[in-house]
């Protein structure tokens, strides 16, 4: 291929995968030695979740195919079924488009069936953020089958680079660079206090909390009775609380989730529930808060860099890499509260994230202007660390 510009094609599915594909994005739009394009899917798409797609819009990205995929319901069956539409979109975009390599991060169902039709199709994949580890939920499974499909492999941290590499990864294609979303931290002017009032039409109280719960699809107890619990717990610290939640993604009983929030912020004055506030206001919401609380990544990424600490509740994020401003606790009304008032009397001092530390774009686009002829990633060797097993 010479130096002719490649194709990258950056597949995203959800809100917070964007706002963690954006700085990446934005280096790969601006050199010369990249044609970017990108696919908006899943979620992105539908109304129930903010039509964020337009997110990606606001942000000065073209969107180049759109592939709808979620159907209506709230089950494993749902999920799976959704798969499959969406292979059969992204076979048809790739097709047209006819990407060098496409770029996908993470773990969510989306990615997996871009992945398996990339695939079939021969066309190499860039994995972001793999090797880390969830256990609390399919998306740790996901994670690692898309690895496998992978042949270029960005990772944030040391000890994600050694599992993809126990997984047969040849060590030349696996790069510890980083998580991408605390570029755009790091880059970001955050929104002042008063004005972020304004805007989400929310007053900040004596003490605030953001709140993000998102389903732990591996537990044997119902998300909707974990939620309950969590929503007990917060309903118990009374008015002087400000409760900023942010709904739940896409997965199955996501939506019997978001039914049980909404009526919580009904019936409390001093909550609000929003689909989705986008990067910079997310990011501003939680500057401005006093603690993080949930289960959603964002809590362990981008919450040590601000000096936020992190209630982090149930399994979903367990085998996580985790800053000392991260508080475990299980689903216990009790145990939740008492993670809280120790997160919020201790005081915080300088935090190393252990996710990155900002710079994780240019490394990543560095690393890309090398590959000269991406089909020859292709073929692959599997690379055994145990030397008796040869």
């Amino acid at each position: 291929m010479g130096l002719s510009r490649k194709k990258v094609c950056v597949v995203t599915g959800t809100r917070a995968e964007f706002g963690l594909l954006r700085p990446v994005m934005a280096l790969l739009k601006k050199d010369s030695a990249f044609d970017l394009q990108v696919i908006a899917s899943a979620m992105h798409l539908v109304p129930e979740f903010g039509l964020t797609y337009r997110e990606i819009e606001a942000a000065g990205f073209d969107i180049d195919a759109k592939v709808e995929m979620l159907i209506a319901g709230d089950t494993p069956a749902a999920a799976a079924k959704s798969m499959g539409i969406g292979t059969m979109g992204f076979a048809d975009a790739f097709s047209r488009l006819e990407p060098d390599m496409i770029m996908l991060l993470g773990d969510r169902f989306e990615a997996l069936a871009a992945a398996s039709t990339a695939t079939v199709m021969g066309i190499p994949i860039i994995h972001l953020v793999g090797g880390d580890v969830t256990e609390g939920a399919f998306d740790d499974a996901i994670r690692h089958a898309i690895t496998k499909m992978s042949h270029l492999h960005f990772v944030a941290s040391k000890e994600s680079g050694g599992r993809v590499r126990q997984m047969g990864e040849e060590p030349f294609r696996v790069h510890v660079v980083g998580d991408p979303g605390l570029d755009g931290l790091r880059q970001m002017t955050l929104i002042g206090r008063k004005a972020l009032e304004r805007d989400i039409g929310f007053r900040f109280r004596h003490k605030n909390l953001v709140v993000t719960f998102h389903p732990a699809t591996l537990d044997r107890i119902p998300s909707t009775k974990q939620f309950a619990t969590v929503l007990d717990a917060l309903d118990s610290l009374g008015p002087d609380f400000g409760l900023i939640f942010t709904k739940p993604n896409a997965d199955p009983q996501g939506r019997a989730l978001i039914v049980m929030l909404d009526a919580f912020v009904r019936d409390h004055p001093n909550s609000a529930a929003f689909v989705s506030l986008g990067q910079r206001r997310y990011l501003s919401v939680m500057a401005q808060c006093d603690a993080v609380v949930g289960n959603s990544s964002s809590g362990l990424l981008e919450a040590p860099s601000l000096g936020i600490p992190t209630i982090n509740i149930g399994s979903r994020q367990n085998g996580r890499l985790k800053a000392k401003t991260v508080y475990d606790c299980s689903v216990d009304k009790a145990g939740i509260v008492r993670a809280l008032r120790k997160a919020l009397s201790g005081r915080i001092g300088k935090v190393d994230n252990p996710h990155g530390d900002g710079h994780t774009a240019p490394r990543i686009i560095r690393i890309l202007k090398k590959v000269r002829d991406p089909k020859s990633l292709l073929r692959k060797s599997f690379h055994n660390l145990n030397r008796s097993l040869v």
